[in-house]
């Protein structure tokens, strides 16, 4: 299994990066957060793999951290959900937020994924609920509430939801929701 992969950007697509080591380009999947914090063509990456082997294809998907790739291969235990599906949940938000989403049962996060339906996301927060807990992730599963007041709140002020999840990444969770959104406009009037 490749469980790890460092060269040159090849190319770039919405989906995936084509990286160069060893003389080999290997087509890695990558969720948009980490696509997109990516380097530019013809610089150096590395990234932690997970290596999805089927009858008929073969494919890596690629991850900033190794937490972020830990997390992805949690998801996969869920029956139903498959590589594509984990990456998007991926995409939605923080792994901090998606474990707090998962700890509180509120499956507004997971639904947002094309198509995970309400009945998935309730088995995603059924099976991995206890699994976060038992693995140390009891401080994680706090309320959403303030997350969610923030996000609400830039999209009010006319920012997309996409914009809002992105900069409330950025933003230290042990803020209270005021100095949070007070944060975010910061980072957004950059």
């Amino acid at each position: 299994m490749i469980a790890h992969i460092k060269g040159k950007i090849l190319d770039k697509t919405s989906k995936f990066l084509v990286i160069e080591a060893g003389g080999i380009g290997y087509q890695v999947f990558l969720n948009t957060n980490t696509l997109s914090n990516s380097p530019n063509m013809d610089e150096e990456v590395s990234l932690w793999t997970y290596m999805a082997v089927r009858e008929n294809s073969m494919d890596l998907y690629g991850f900033e951290t190794i937490d972020e790739k830990n997390f992805f291969e949690l998801l996969l235990e869920v029956s139903g959900i498959g590589p594509r599906s984990a990456l998007s949940i991926l995409s939605l938000a923080p792994i901090e937020i998606l474990k707090k989403a998962i700890g509180s049962g509120d499956i507004s996060y997971l639904t947002k994924v094309s198509g995970i339906g309400r009945k998935t996301a309730e088995k995603i927060v059924v099976e991995l609920r206890d699994k976060l807990a038992s693995l140390g992730h009891k401080d994680e599963m706090g309320s959403l509430q303030g997350d969610a007041d923030v996000l609400a709140a830039l999209e009010s002020l006319g920012y997309s939801a996409q914009i809002a999840r992105g900069v409330l990444k950025e933003i230290d969770q042990t803020l209270n929701t005021n100095d949070k959104i007070k944060e975010a406009l910061k980072i957004l009037g950059r």
